[in-house]
């Protein structure tokens, strides 16, 4: 069975969809596999990664959020027609690989939603893509949720519970695997914050990882701690100039290595995202598996809240509220015996329900249902 996966990038490039995209490609055995996305330049390219073939689609750039590629029509059509795969599986929200999608696909090919989010931010621009995301939905012959959360709060997919299957996003554990470089690395760590309890954030510096709220909190704190903000965005720079604090330290875009590193050192992971936008949570989970302890806001119909289980894996407060935000850290960084109860609670929670290893046969009967 041929399986063409399209996400909208994929590593090396970052970020929660292309993790997905590539640890279901990674994982699943006994089918033929190839991978279309778009590049994070002008030029297409072809590789090979772990033998499968990754076509990435130059880009003149971006406009809400969505690649523009005049490329893209004539390279997916071509692909289509010479590997005529029995699956696309298609990882959305994609607004113009929707487009396409409808107009090339043959009616006897299978089609896989796979539903991240919905769109949020680009309202205005959303109203003239609903018919389209309808028309796909229509078209599609499964969709894949990433909670139960999701499905039920999704207004786009209210019509189409029928062919949904809630499916939980996956980490890594090889990607997560401490070796003894990184442990001493965590040690070095520890030696530079001299031994002070880390929070930390990871992640893009955008208005719905609502990171201005953790830094606003910070005031709240008043446990002896740093707190570590890796990634970068737009917001960047205006953030800097905002949140002043000495034991605020901006540290940049860290490499995948240098994830765990992190994660297995900070004693509370700050995750102060405030919209469905993020619908699940990646890194949150990755956190939870290296027991550093997650604070979230509670986020109506997201998977956030799902992941992170309120008072059992982790703390929850109001949507937004800094105060409630800072006094949450500052509770686990002063209750030890909490914490690592929290800790162990999400540890266990990420084994038992957002590995690859639990996941990987549901996918696969999924394929082969089809």
């Amino acid at each position: 069975m041929k399986i063409l996966h399209i996400s909208k990038y994929y590593p090396p490039y970052r970020g929660g969809i292309e993790d997905v995209c590539y640890n279901i490609v990674n994982n699943v055995s006994g089918f033929e596999q190839k991978v279309i996305c778009f590049n994070d330049s002008r030029y297409s390219i072809l590789s090979d990664v772990n033998n499968v073939e990754i076509i990435r689609i130059g880009i003149l750039g971006e406009f809400a959020s969505q690649p523009i590629s005049f490329s893209l029509y004539r390279i997916l059509r071509r692909y289509i027609k010479v590997f005529k795969p029995d699956i696309i599986h298609l990882h959305l929200p994609n607004p113009l690989m929707c487009l396409y999608i409808l107009t090339l696909i043959p009616q006897s090919m299978k089609l896989i939603l796979h539903w991240h989010s919905d769109i949020i931010a680009q309202r205005k621009l959303y109203k003239l893509f609903i018919p389209i995301e309808r028309s796909i939905l229509k078209r599609a012959d499964k969709v894949l949720v990433t909670s139960l959360n999701y499905l039920e709060n999704s207004i786009p997919l209210h019509d189409y519970k029928n062919k949904s299957i809630v499916l939980p996003n996956m980490i890594s554990l090889e990607k997560m695997k401490l070796d003894e470089y990184s442990k001493i690395k965590i040690t070095n760590l520890i030696a530079t914050y001299k031994k002070k309890k880390i929070i930390f954030f990871m992640g893009r510096h955008v208005e719905y990882k609502g990171l201005e709220y953790l830094l606003e909190a910070e005031r709240y704190i008043s446990s002896d701690c740093i707190i570590l903000i890796a990634g970068n965005g737009p917001l960047t720079e205006k953030l800097k100039q905002t949140y002043t604090s000495e034991r605020i330290v901006f540290i940049g875009k860290i490499s995948n290595d240098d994830v765990k590193v992190y994660m297995n050192t900070a004693s509370v992971f700050a995750f102060p995202s405030i919209t469905k936008n993020e619908a699940f949570g990646v890194a949150l989970a990755e956190a939870m598996y290296c027991k550093a302890v997650p604070v979230t806001f509670a986020i109506k119909g997201s998977g956030v809240n799902w992941v992170n289980l309120k008072d059992i894996t982790g703390l929850e407060v109001e949507n937004g509220n800094s105060e409630e935000f800072g006094k949450a850290i500052d509770t686990l960084l002063q209750n030890n015996k909490l914490r690592m109860q929290f800790a162990e609670n999400g540890y266990q929670r990420v084994l038992e329900n957002f590995t690859m290893k639990t996941i990987r046969l549901q996918i696969e009967n999924i394929y082969n249902s089809l």
